[in-house]
């Protein structure tokens, strides 16, 4: 097995617990380790950057360290540097508020600037019914326009649309959205939470995801697939773990993730409650004979 030299990584259940949005002490000691041996750290996720980022600062990583956002529209550095960025075109964007209305979830597209109207939405209560905390963490950004086709008045095109419901409603979303002659300009990722009966339908521009973007950095900074970590625990951490050369996937991973890394032979690590980002990291220090590079830390979380 090539040695790593890259590690991507999830964040909502892979790197964070289940309840809480702190990263554990041995996880966090796990990727400055990494990092302080030379290994670059690639934090990818559905998150947009600046939902992610008070996430991953705390760890201590440089400001160079890459984050894959918006499940791979953009790439920036953790300091904010733009690598790529990738729109939804704003008529397709406008095609698909009555499109998804009919499914009965809440849509929901994210603009790339700051502020209030980063994220757009027709009714915060309906949103608030299925996902309370996210509504909560993301206020400050959220502005209510409706109807939501009215949020392209401007011309302005968003680099992210969402939609989620049920696991039923989502599945047919998808299906019905795959078979229109309106699948070839957009990409979709879905996540799921059956436990929850939530699933959250991505809706992106065309040949984006976490695997591409990761595909495209590693190609610029002459890294081979042989030499990737990819760790992710949902559906759209996909295609990420399939071009990577060493994929992991947590224990606590959505059924039919869990189910194509048994059949594929991929790595499973524990849970995120159990620092499964932790093991993983830890075992390539282990392969290669090499101690930690920190010293434990005094109040582990």
């Amino acid at each position: 097995m090539a040695p790593v030299k890259l590690i991507a990584i999830d964040i909502d259940g892979t790197l964070l617990p289940t309840t809480g949005t702190i990263i554990s002490a041995r996880n966090r000691r796990a990727l400055r380790d990494a990092e302080a041996a030379g290994i670059q750290i690639v934090i990818a996720t559905g998150r947009r950057h600046a939902y992610a980022t008070p996430l991953i600062e705390p760890v201590g990583l440089k400001p160079s360290t890459v984050m894959i956002t918006s499940n791979g529209t953009v790439t920036r550095t953790l300091g904010g540097d733009r690598i790529d960025r990738f729109f939804l075109p704003v008529e397709t964007a406008r095609e698909l508020c009555p499109i998804l209305r009919r499914f009965g979830g809440t849509t929901v597209f994210t603009f790339d600037r700051e502020g209030p109207g980063e994220i757009v939405l027709e009714s915060i209560v309906q949103l608030h019914a299925r996902i309370a905390a996210w509504v909560e963490a993301n206020r400050p950004w959220i502005e209510e326009i409706s109807p939501l086709e009215r949020a392209f008045d401007s011309r302005e095109a968003p680099i992210q649309g969402m939609v989620c419901g049920t696991v039923a409603a989502m599945h047919e979303a998808e299906e019905w959205l795959e078979t229109h002659e309106i699948s070839r300009k957009i990409e979709l990722h879905r996540t799921e939470y059956p436990a929850r009966d939530l699933a959250i339908l991505d809706i992106l521009p065309p040949g984006c995801s976490k695997g591409v973007a990761l595909h495209r950095l590693a190609q610029s900074r002459g890294i081979a697939p042989a030499e990737i970590l990819a760790i992710g625990d949902n559906l759209n951490d996909l295609e990420m773990l399939a071009f990577a050369g060493q994929p992991v996937v947590m224990a606590n991973a959505a059924p039919g993730l869990l189910e194509t890394a048994r059949r594929r032979g991929w790595q499973i690590t524990s849970t995120n409650d159990d620092d499964g980002v932790a093991c993983a990291i830890e075992s390539v220090f282990s392969a290669l004979g090499v101690q930690s590079v920190n010293e434990p830390v005094a109040n582990p979380d």
